[in-house]
């Protein structure tokens, strides 16, 4: 990777060391767009690190992550990490750095609500492990599920959703189910003592103040991609080939050019 001559302030100091400031209070100083960023940034540089790189520009970091490198050095000074000048910054401490930030030092136990197509994908991925997201429960209405294994774990009765998760300290449940059903399930997890809830039913959810809710609506993200398909094309008929700066590009606090698909609650 090439160095950051440009791009980091002139002090050679270890990005750990940057800032005194305690960890929990930087954690909560962080915007939410930001967080979002900082998640495909460790997975980016996770990515190099697997590859044998050591250092990395922010140029070349925005550039595979799909930002603009002043919003990139932004984000990474929330971390205390400013790089050195004429080296860059160091992957495996930015690693290190974003893995606490994002809570990854520890495991978090989920647990799968409605094992029907999305459920069974979820419960087979094999992907969240390995970052730290095992999934340890599964729970389901239909008699002829309940019990049957799916990704090698038998699958439980929703009424068993607060003994089993609270016995296997479950902290993060996904619901999975129709949107008739969410707001029961999601009672179900919450008296279980699940804290965090990532919800794929197309409804709001009542949920305590302590409770963090995630959704993921695909429909959304759909309608916004029309969005931008409809704008491109009235601006190709205007003679007008500019780029995109709207609400789905990086500039506009989403990754990649897509929205983040999640709305709080």
């Amino acid at each position: 990777m090439t160095p950051d001559a440009d791009n980091a302030p002139t002090a050679e100091m270890p990005a750990v060391e940057a800032t005194a400031e305690p960890e929990a209070v930087r954690a909560k100083s962080i915007p939410e767009a930001a967080v979002a960023r900082l998640a495909v940034y460790l997975r980016v540089l996770s990515g190099l690190a697997e590859q044998g790189a050591t250092t990395i520009s922010s140029e070349e970091l925005s550039q595979a992550a799909g930002v603009n490198s002043a919003k990139l050095r932004k984000d990474l000074s929330y971390l205390g990490s400013y790089g050195t000048r004429g080296v860059g910054y160091d992957v495996q401490v930015l690693v290190s750095q974003i893995e606490r930030i994002l809570g990854l030092t520890r495991k978090h136990k989920v647990a799968v609500v409605g094992i029907g197509n999305l459920g069974h994908a979820l419960a087979n991925y094999g992907g969240f492990p390995g970052r730290g997201f095992p999934v340890e429960a599964l729970f389901d209405l239909d008699p002829d599920l309940v019990g049957v294994p799916v990704g090698g774990l038998p699958v439980s009765h929703l009424d068993e959703i607060p003994k089993v998760c609270a016995e296997r300290q479950i902290s993060i449940g996904v619901i999975a189910t129709p949107p008739t059903a969410a707001q029961s399930v999601c009672d179900r997890l919450v008296a279980g003592g699940v804290q965090c809830i990532l919800n794929f039913a197309p409804v709001v959810l009542q949920v305590p103040a302590h409770i963090e809710v995630r959704k993921v609506d695909l429909a959304v993200e759909l309608q916004i991609l029309s969005f931008h398909v409809a704008r491109r094309a009235d601006l190709a008929a205007n003679g007008n080939g500019g780029g995109d700066s709207g609400p789905g590009s990086p500039e506009n606090g989403s990754v990649n050019g897509h929205g983040n698909g999640m709305v709080v609650r």
